[in-house]
């Protein structure tokens, strides 16, 4: 018991060293340490708008980014100006635990680079009525600077609303198929 413990406060100073924690870790109970390690295992999930404004709207929570889509617009953002690819703004949305953390959200921690990629990543695009769904950060960040992908899977019609999805791939990535994993991920976020 001891054991878990002590592996359990190690790694929640991994997580808090890493960026993953939003608050304090408590030491006293023994569930609190599993928490900070299945947060520094979730995959890394990025989430953008692409209106024709040219700015890059990110989001590292669903319920930002659904707000968004629905509303165009979500009640806390963070901005930097020429900060995004091909020198856009970005406008992240943000959440109140953000603010009182004063910390990198989650989406900036996304596209900053400051979650591991190794832990697998999921990203989505809205763009000119179609979504984009990425395997990989480098491909969702170069779809961002230049609107434009070189491989992908399209179904057209079979987003909620009858929109177009295009799972992006790229060169590698276009070898193994139609990326089944990155559909049922959008379909799972949307039966929420």
């Amino acid at each position: 018991m001891n054991t878990s413990l002590r592996i359990g406060a190690a790694l929640a100073v991994v997580a808090l060293a890493a960026g993953c924690a939003t608050g304090p870790v408590p030491a006293t109970t023994q569930a609190a340490p599993a928490a900070p390690a299945a947060a520094s295992a979730a995959p890394a999930e990025l989430f953008v708008v692409l209106p024709e404004t040219g700015r890059v709207h990110a989001f590292g929570d669903t319920k930002n980014y659904f707000d968004f889509l629905a509303h165009g617009e979500v009640a806390l953002t963070r901005t930097q100006v020429g900060a995004g690819p091909g020198g856009k703004t970005l406008v992240f949305g943000i959440t109140s635990a953000d603010v009182k953390a004063n910390k990198p959200s989650r989406g900036e921690q996304v596209l900053g680079g400051a979650v591991p990629a190794a832990t697998g990543f999921y990203g989505e695009a809205y763009k000119g009525g179609r979504f984009y769904l990425f395997g990989d950060i480098k491909d969702m960040k170069d779809f961002m600077a230049f609107g434009e992908v070189p491989y992908s899977y399209t179904d057209v019609g079979a987003g909620p609303k009858g929109e177009t999805l295009v799972m992006v791939m790229n060169k590698d990535s276009y070898k193994k198929g139609k990326p089944a994993d990155r559909m049922a991920r959008f379909t799972a976020l949307r039966a929420k």
